[in-house]
């Protein structure tokens, strides 16, 4: 009869009784006995991280970057206004054939006063006095912009107009000074819409992706920090429990432990195998963990060198088996295979796991939930293998 798994999981898990039931839900699926290893306890001071979350606002949101586009930037992002509003222009001169595309009869005739490289020349003047467009990237926005300017100029030369006393006829230093004027404000209102519109669409999308996702993120970075101020503690509260089954486990290699780790529980668990005095560990599964990444960032130190980028890094004979799952849309999930390579000279297994909509967008923690995951670590651990990626 093997030893049973331990099961050690990751950041944010307070309740030790909450976490025990998830554990025997999965030993029942993988029908694997199972330990669960809780340290939650030990973990951040989670109950305030509300009062650390910026407050939503509507005014002075700011999406905009800091610094104006490179020169190179502000010629592509004209040109796209210039291609569009001479587009425009054209279609409102009623095109080469002298037709009225438009159909409205408002444009003289088919035929305009309005010079397109001069319009541009007062665009390229007035472009960084906006807030908004000069840091725009959005082609469509950017001939959107050069549309709706065109057309504002084609309203001032319509006789039906009502200020049409005031418009864009003649010819001189006062016609000029007035085309660039009006260029100036139709410019300044555009940039007044595009900035109320992207405050008012990312200002919620903001405080959305903040309300639904930030404490969780928030939790697991307090418990990073910690476990790397306390890590001590925590590999002791893990050898505790595996001690209250039976002390020689993962003291030799005669007697190695099975592993099953969530997120942080998979850096631990690594950590510990890989240990100067290692934690033995014949068969490890991680699911949504950062062990790769946490040592890329920061060499564990131990018995693992760093990595430098050209070879995996070599674990130690204490760590026999990894086998590591991600799910895509788990921002916090990691790929082991790349950046280690076993003691025998294979990788790491990683497996994908699919996404299914009904965990929604924050998967870090639907994998205790999914058959594919209970199925892995049952062959993991029930057969040794082998597994199929998802």
């Amino acid at each position: 009869m093997k030893d049973p798994v331990f099961v050690i999981h990751g950041v944010a898990n307070r309740d030790r009784d909450e976490f025990t039931a998830t554990v025997a839900s999965l030993a029942t699926a993988t029908k694997v006995e199972m330990v669960p290893v809780h340290w939650g306890d030990l973990g951040a001071q989670d109950r305030f991280i509300a009062a650390a979350l910026p407050a939503h606002r509507t005014d002075g949101d700011t999406l905009r970057d800091a610094q104006a586009p490179e020169p190179d930037g502000q010629g592509w992002q004209l040109s796209q206004v210039d291609a569009a509003l001479r587009a425009e222009l054209d279609a409102g001169s009623g095109g080469s054939d002298g037709s009225d595309r438009d159909g409205d009869g408002l444009r003289d005739g088919g035929h305009h006063e309005l010079d397109p490289d001069e319009i541009l020349d007062h665009v390229r003047e007035a472009w960084p006095d906006t807030e908004w467009l000069r840091h725009s990237h959005d082609p469509h926005l950017l001939r959107e912009t050069g549309r709706s300017l065109a057309r504002s100029l084609l309203d001032e030369l319509d006789p039906a107009g009502e200020d049409a006393h005031h418009g864009l006829r003649g010819e001189g230093a006062d016609r000029r000074g007035r085309l660039r004027a009006l260029v100036r404000r139709r410019l300044a209102d555009l940039d007044r819409v595009a900035g109320a519109s992207a405050q008012a669409v990312g200002g919620r999308l903001n405080h959305a992706v903040r309300s639904r996702y930030g404490a969780d993120v928030m939790r697991f970075l307090g418990d990073v920090l910690v476990y790397q101020r306390h890590q001590a503690a925590v590999h002791a509260r893990v050898r505790r429990i595996i001690d209250a089954v039976d002390p020689g486990l993962g003291r030799t290699a005669s007697r190695p432990v099975r592993i099953v780790a969530h997120s942080l529980g998979g850096v631990i668990a690594v950590d510990m195998a890989t240990a100067t005095e290692p934690l033995w560990t014949e068969s490890l599964v991680t699911f949504g963990s950062q062990s790769a990444f946490f040592h890329v960032a920061d060499p564990r130190g131990g018995q693992l060198t760093t990595y430098g980028g050209s070879a995996p890094v070599q674990l130690p004979p204490s760590l026999g088996r990894w086998t590591n799952l991600w799910e895509p849309l788990d921002m916090l999930a990691f790929a082991a295979s790349k950046v280690f390579r076993l003691h025998d000279g294979t990788a790491p297994v990683d497996l994908r796991v699919r996404h299914q909509a009904s965990t929604g967008m924050w998967t870090h923690s639907a994998y205790w939930e999914l058959p594919y995951v209970a199925s892995v670590i049952g062959d993991v651990m029930r057969r040794g293998g082998p597994v199929q990626a998802g």
